[in-house]
């Protein structure tokens, strides 16, 4: 009888070689399994516990900060923990090269945080400098990659900030599993690896004008080659790092040895940046900024950010019986769409450095204002292109998302990037870690809010949100992916407030992604843009958009990564979803 069945298994294994397991990237939606509750779409049950709870994009990093919170840590300091080992395990969109943005709601205070850990612009780099070089190079915009676009990393500080604030835990013993994974070596995902080597292929491009890729090579390529899914990866010299900054503090990274390794790579490849720009740094304490949607307060951090431009998507859409629309109808992705595009208009034209510009932000969050905006959306005509005054009229008027919660109550929103790809392509001598390339978002368009200046914070995509009920925290949420995230917090926000649906339906239901609206680097919409939705959304509808005028591509790809938290007060327990559009993992205890 053993060696029938032992037949018969064989005979499996050799049928399955005939399959071409990569096809089943094209298998049709009817081979997906069917769940026993809850809406079909979603992967999975939504994740419940009492004392605490993390959901990251690496399954590794949410179990790192468990273990802070296990030992006593606080929220901030399990997202600390967490942001710096996803920075070894996710490099295509972290690092302490780049910035960091952060909410935090205090059960101590009874109040909401906000942080604004963004780098700024050389000092030594004027904008004729700037504009001469990038005529040497016979570019009139700034590149994606290379020396030009780097600003002074803000993460760094910003971790010493939030932990002044609210940590527990000394920071050597948050930085620790870092380090350890760094020096160990930790596997890869099948997506990391896959942007890992998308992220290669533009470096390693000889248009792509970066100065130096030995160290990129030296890093990320260890063998010479893009590594591969499941491969052991190792940043020792990430590991080093870390441990100079665990027994330093940050000033070690600011202004002492590791500022010193910065100053002199700039230098050899004839970057701006100088330890001067790094001894200057500082991140600042901000006040969310807030709308009220149905009843429920939306937070989301001022400019340079774009977070409010998920406000004004909102305030707008607030107009609209989105329920009897139907989600994912016609009707529901027209006005989302439209709404999506006049909010930005608003961003490109006015978020920028509030150093340098006050935007005119109580009149652009206003619910008057959002009725005025409201008209011009016709239910039958996609708009093409918005007619709107100059900033001076109003004077008066690829990135990783993690939220932690603890036992006292204490909730994190915490969202940190190197922008484009894994960043500029530069990494600094022996230290492990990309720069960021945030500044390709300056525009050069004198006059402008956003045009570059020397000592200036670029404007910036990353952005966290929380809302609160009647006074009371309630979620805690990020949805990363540059323009995609405001429309993407205003699909989230919709789909639980709207519809009723649980923390992991609204991160798994099918998404929009509008492209081509104005940007605040100076392009402006023309053509009504782009609406891409995911094959999720019905034949009928998407035939229905295009007779409106809407350009609707069908696809996978660029709609974001999502993660939340949220407080249910009546069970006392936390509530939370990693999507599966990303390899992350929501889980607590």
């Amino acid at each position: 009888m053993r060696y029938i069945l032992l037949f018969f298994i064989i005979m499996g294994f050799n049928m399955l070689e005939n399959y071409d397991v990569n096809a089943m990237d094209n298998w049709p939606k009817s081979h997906r399994g069917d769940r026993n509750v809850g809406a079909q779409f979603a992967t999975r049950s939504q994740v419940i516990t009492k004392n605490g709870m993390a959901a990251t994009s690496i399954p590794l990093g949410t179990q790192i900060a468990l273990d802070i919170l296990k030992k006593g840590g606080s929220a901030v300091d399990a997202a600390i923990a967490a942001n710096a080992a996803i920075g070894l395990m996710e490099p295509t969109g972290n690092g302490i090269g780049g910035d960091i943005f952060a909410i935090v709601w205090d059960p101590k205070t009874k109040k909401i945080y906000g942080l604004n850990g963004s780098g700024r612009s050389p000092m030594g780099m004027s904008y004729d400098d700037l504009a001469a070089e990038l005529k040497k190079r016979g570019r009139t915009t700034i590149p994606p990659f290379g020396s030009l676009p780097v600003s002074v990393p803000g993460t760094v500080d910003g971790w010493f900030e939030l932990h002044s604030k609210f940590g527990k835990l000394p920071m050597k013993e948050i930085l620790s599993p870092a380090i350890s994974y760094a020096r160990e070596g930790v596997p890869l995902t099948q997506l990391i690896a896959f942007y890992m080597e998308t992220a290669g292929k533009r470096f390693l491009d000889p248009d792509s004008a970066i100065e130096e890729t030995d160290n990129f090579l030296k890093t990320y390529y260890p063998n010479g080659v893009a590594p591969v899914e499941g491969q052991i990866f190792k940043n020792p010299n990430l590991a080093d790092t870390l441990a100079m900054i665990a027994d330093g503090g940050r000033d070690v990274f600011y202004k002492g040895k590791i500022a010193d390794v910065i100053d002199h790579y700039m230098r050899r490849i004839g970057g701006a940046l100088r330890k001067e720009d790094l001894e200057k740094h500082t991140s600042t304490w901000v006040e969310p900024l807030s709308i009220n949607y149905r009843g429920y307060d939306v937070f989301e951090l001022p400019p340079n950010g774009q977070g409010i431009a998920a406000l004004q998507q909102l305030n707008i859409l607030e107009g609209y019986d989105l329920k009897a629309m139907g989600h994912n109808s016609a009707d529901y992705l027209h006005v989302h769409a439209e709404a999506k595009k006049l909010a930005f208009e608003d961003r490109a034209r006015f978020y920028a450095d509030p150093d340098f510009y006050k935007a005119p932000i109580n009149h652009l969050l206003s619910k008057e204002y959002a009725d005025e905006r409201r008209a011009l959306i016709n239910m039958k005509k996609a708009l093409q292109d918005v007619k709107y005054p100059d900033p001076d009229v109003l004077k008066n008027g690829d990135t990783i998302y993690l939220t932690v919660a603890d036992k006292d109550g204490m909730m994190v929103s915490l969202i940190q990037s190197n922008y484009r790809g894994m960043g500029s392509g530069l990494v600094p001598d022996g230290l492990g870690f990309m720069f960021q390339d945030r500044g390709e978002l300056f525009t050069l368009k004198k006059g402008h809010p956003n045009v570059y200046a020397p000592g200036k914070r670029p404007f910036h995509t990353i952005i966290p949100a929380f809302v609160m009920k009647d006074g009371k925290p309630l979620m805690s949420f990020g949805l990363m992916g540059g323009g995609m995230q405001p429309q993407g917090h205003a699909q989230i926000i919709t789909n639980i407030i709207d519809f009723g649906m649980n923390v992991q339906e609204a991160g798994d239901v099918a998404r929009y992604r509008h492209d081509g609206s104005s940007e605040p680097t100076g392009e402006i919409m023309t053509d009504g843009g782009i609406l891409n939705v995911e094959s999720g959304i019905e034949n009928s509808v998407v035939e229905e958009l295009r007779s409106r005028g809407h350009n609707v591509i069908v696809g996978k790809g660029g709609y974001g990564g999502y993660q939340m938290i949220m407080w249910d007060e009546k069970q006392g327990v936390y509530k939370a979803a990693s999507e599966m559009r990303k390899d992350g993992q929501a889980a607590g205890y």
